[in-house]
């Protein structure tokens, strides 16, 4: 169902990611940009435990559809620092652990978000 491609002539992904991943599919799954708000609406301050939280509620979405964190192939994540890469990556290697086939991801530092204090953001396409 999906095929990592990873060329030998490409310096290798800087983290637990595919270059590129090919699917055949008989359908797509795509979530919204999951912000870490929490389900009480509280928003944590440390850049992880939002990523987490993200990361979470696309578990969540996924589970919904009758899909897991295995059927994403594409991964889009912004981040309002470079400082928060660490964190964000640490919840995404967390979230993909169980993955073998991990999928194309981008992350991409913006200058904000709709309330100051949200600081990750993470949207995923899966394939079934």
């Amino acid at each position: 169902m999906k095929q990592p491609l990873v060329p030998a002539s490409l310096y290798p992904p800087f983290g637990q990611y595919s270059h590129g991943l090919k699917a055949v599919a008989q359908g797509v799954l795509v979530t919204s940009g999951q912000l870490g708000v929490a389900p009480d609406g509280s928003i944590p301050e440390d850049a992880v435990e939002q990523a987490r939280i993200c990361f979470g509620n696309i578990a969540a979405i996924l589970r919904e559809g009758g899909l897991s964190m295995a059927n994403v192939v594409r991964l889009n994540a912004f981040v309002t620092d470079r400082r928060h890469m660490p964190a964000y990556m640490q919840a995404r290697d967390a979230a993909l652990a169980d993955c073998p086939v991990k999928p194309a991801s981008t992350l991409v530092i913006v200058s904000g978000f709709s309330r100051p204090e949200l600081v990750v953001e993470v949207e995923a396409t899966a394939v079934y």
